[in-house]
């Protein structure tokens, strides 16, 4: 494992592009190439890269075939460094300070940072147990505040303003951040049912959506009514999730701005791989990113036209 306490210090080590490229075939395959196309071991190397064994494949292929940095041309210097840029920031880091800093286009900075966050987004639901804490909030601006040639241009469109985020969190260990386009005990009740594991003990305000795990024969349902001036009822509370809020809403409002509806989820997922990390070290949180790195995201498809 490589430690790297500052980005001068990642640069150094990555001093080249064959060094990345090993470094990735290192951290993907573990020493030991994969055909990604269909699985089959030991390819053949050649001179850019391998060629499958397979005779029914026989495909070439690059470490990069079917990650986040494929037909990228930014190099995989670029692609490290944002990476650590990404995951090291707490509030996370713009786009427009990732072109700064990279010597990239704007445009550029911000499809590689959707890609990183496409890394980041659990591939499976993880259960969450004991003591588990639920609430929601919104996010999104006023219609007030915003300029005249961005503000709703009919009802239907103000309604939707603010846009609704789920949160569950383990007391002490992860949390799982949901977008939904409404909040209601129909959404909460499909989360709970993924991510929560029966016999659990759910933590809420008194809010009177989640009423009916009180009813429930599959959980323990504690209540601390913020409205009443109770925010620790017998050691429970919702603190945790509370937490995640305020770093959820600190890192779009102070770093982003302005996040819209489409890609909220995507920013969620980048929030909940930091804080799900955030035992430990930064070197620790790259190289656990980096083995993350398959899936393939176009730009195409970020924007909503290759869908």
């Amino acid at each position: 494992m490589q430690y790297f306490k500052t980005l001068p210090q990642l640069f150094d080590y990555f001093k080249d592009e064959q060094t990345c490229r090993e470094y990735l075939e290192q951290q993907r395959w573990n020493g030991n190439p994969v055909c990604p196309f269909c699985g089959a071991e030991k390819p053949y190397k050649t001179n850019r890269g391998y060629k499958c064994r397979n005779k029914e494949c026989f495909k070439k292929f690059t470490v990069t075939v079917g990650t986040i940095y494929e037909n990228s041309k930014v190099s995989l210097r670029n692609w490290f460094a944002a990476i650590y840029l990404c995951t090291s920031s707490k509030k996370g880091i713009s786009s427009l300070q990732l072109h700064r800093q990279l010597g990239i286009t704007q445009k550029t900075a911000w499809f590689v940072l959707h890609r990183v966050r496409e890394m980041l987004r659990e591939k499976a639901p993880y259960m969450l147990k004991n003591e588990v804490q639920i609430d929601e909030t919104y996010v999104g601006g006023l219609e007030k505040n915003k300029h005249a040639n961005k503000k709703a241009k009919n009802l239907k469109e103000t309604k939707t303003l603010k846009t609704p985020v789920i949160g569950i969190v383990e007391t002490g260990g992860k949390v799982s951040a949901n977008v939904t386009e409404w909040v209601s005990k129909k959404a909460v009740n499909q989360l709970i049912d993924k991510y929560v594991e029966q016999g659990s003990t759910m933590v809420t305000d008194g809010h009177a959506l989640y009423a009916y795990l009180g009813k429930s024969n599959e959980f323990t349902h504690v209540i601390v009514d913020h409205q009443a001036g109770e925010y620790v009822k017998n050691g429970f509370h919702t603190n945790g999730i509370e937490n995640f809020w305020s770093q959820l809403k600190r890192g779009i409002y102070g770093i982003y701005h302005n996040v819209s509806r489409e890609h909220l989820q995507r920013y969620c997922d980048e929030f909940a791989a930091r804080y799900n990390s955030r035992h430990i070290k930064d070197h620790e949180r790259f190289e656990r990113s980096v083995k993350n790195s398959s899936g393939r995201l176009k730009y195409d498809q970020l924007i909503g036209k290759g869908l």
